[in-house]
């Protein structure tokens, strides 16, 4: 018996080389008693540096743990179903944190916010919201490699690139947005809305003021939405500050039209706090319409009870929220300049940035040619030889070859500097095109065939075709 068409459609996605790359860590991955010789996971966005300050919080703090309040257990009433708004308690917390993390600058109100089981149901409700099947949304590229599952799968809803290249750092241009939307009208998409990651994944920047108001009037000028998925918003350690949309919002010629119901945030506990595996996200929506919509369709992903009591007695401790963002900030920045060091002695540059996990690393003059082929033998290359896996550009959908997103935060100091060390080794000892144990391109090709990997950009599909 054959699955419903929902269930099969786009998994070609899952065979895109962000995660191939992931499929092959798992199969030989590295650890330092067991498998010194495997490969280091370099290609997934986690952050591991402040763990130690979340677990004495904990130690320090036994009770929320143990779900007691005042000393008595409130495990039966956290047992019980909740109601699917979500915990005032940790709403009230959470909006506290989010202005927190955004220099103060915003405030929130908790009846604007929408509870989800993490960033990625957040930003596939959103769309159920804002769209429909055959609709389509502009994303301006490089993009994180997961949205084309996440934001097109169930929904139906189609994926249109804002293009952007190293020209000019890879900011968003206005030529850029008015091509990127004949282009949907060309395919007959009827253009739903923008999203943006600000903190942008993988570039690792902020978008400046500038392009946040460009944002803002092309929405305005086009009558759509703008989703601004947020969820490195904490992990900003300089020098550019952080902006959030939502800060664009309370100006005067702003604050009271209908384009603040048009522009929407996501954000999540998954990246600034290192909690992914606790799975909250959030919607935050000026428009009521929308936020009793993506209420309704919450049911299908909650965040659980005691999640949210855990999270609102932390976030509630202003003392160590407020330790924990200063210190989270100056071990990522540190462990950023780490890698770039490392990079740079391997002769290897990288984007100037300034937030995120990661670094979006220019190796475009170690390409044989300046093709997507040859982009694809050297991330082979650096994953089955040196035994690195990070991300290609082209997974990112980006433009010109040779560009790969490298991750810095989801492991040991020990660890960067051995992954460092191999790719240090590698280019000074071995020839992409051919080294010493006989890697060549021939072989390098014989690799390519084994994976269906995706172009920049996939096709513009239909939605009932089959």
């Amino acid at each position: 018996m054959t699955l419903s068409f929902k269930a099969t459609r786009d998994s070609r996605v899952e065979n895109s080389s962000y995660f191939v790359g992931l499929q092959e860590y798992e199969k030989n991955p590295y650890d330092e008693i067991h498998n010194p010789g495997g490969i280091i996971q370099m290609g997934l966005a986690e952050n591991q540096l402040s763990f130690d300050l979340l677990e004495t919080w904990l130690a320090e703090n036994p009770d929320a743990s143990r779900f007691k309040r005042n000393g008595e257990s409130i495990f039966r009433e956290l047992a019980l179903f909740q109601d699917y708004h979500g915990l005032p308690a940790f709403k009230n917390a959470l909006v506290r944190f989010m202005s927190e993390i955004r220099g103060n600058k915003v405030s929130f109100d908790p009846n604007k916010l929408v509870l989800t089981a993490g960033a990625t149901a957040a930003n596939e409700t959103l769309i159920f919201c804002l769209a429909d099947p055959g609709d389509a949304f502009l994303l301006p590229t490089p993009y994180y490699p997961g949205f084309d599952r996440d934001l097109k799968w169930r929904t139906g809803v189609e994926i249109v690139p804002i293009q952007s290249t190293s020209s000019n750092g890879f900011r968003i241009t206005a030529p850029a947005l008015e091509e990127a939307f004949q282009l949907a009208q060309a395919c007959n998409l009827k253009v739903k809305g923008l999203l943006v990651t600000n903190p942008s994944n993988p570039l690792g920047t902020t978008l400046s003021r500038k392009e946040l108001d460009l944002l803002v009037n092309f929405i305005n000028k086009k009558g759509i939405h703008l989703i601004s998925d947020e969820i490195y918003a904490g992990t900003v350690f300089g020098p550019a500050k952080f902006v959030s949309i939502m800060e664009v919002l309370q100006k005067k010629i702003l604050a009271n039209t209908g384009i603040r119901n048009r522009v929407h945030m996501v954000y999540s506990l998954s990246k600034d706090m290192g909690l992914p595996g606790f799975r909250v996200g959030a919607i935050y929506s000026n428009d009521q319409s929308v936020v009793s919509a993506a209420t309704k369709m919450s049911s299908f992903g909650l965040v659980s009870s005691q999640t949210q009591c855990l999270l609102s007695a932390m976030l509630s401790d202003k003392k160590f929220t407020k330790k924990y963002v200063a210190e989270n900030k100056k071990r990522l920045k540190s462990r950023h300049a780490m890698l770039v060091r490392g990079l740079k002695m391997a002769g290897i540059s990288c984007l100037e940035s300034n937030s995120g996990l990661f670094c979006w690393m220019d190796a475009r003059h170690l390409l044989r040619s300046q093709t997507l082929e040859a982009e694809m033998e050297l991330w082979k290359k650096i994953r089955d030889v040196v035994r690195l896996n990070i991300s290609p550009g082209s997974s990112c959908h980006c433009v010109e070859p040779g560009w790969f997103r490298v991750c810095f935060a989801n492991m040991s100091e020990e660890t960067l500097n051995l992954a460092i060390q191999r790719l240090k080794t590698s280019v000074d000892t071995i020839s992409f095109g051919k080294d010493s144990n006989g890697f060549s391109h021939k072989s390098t090709e014989n690799l390519i065939t084994k994976y269906s990997v995706s172009k920049w950009a996939f096709p513009l599909s239909r939605y009932n075709e089959r």
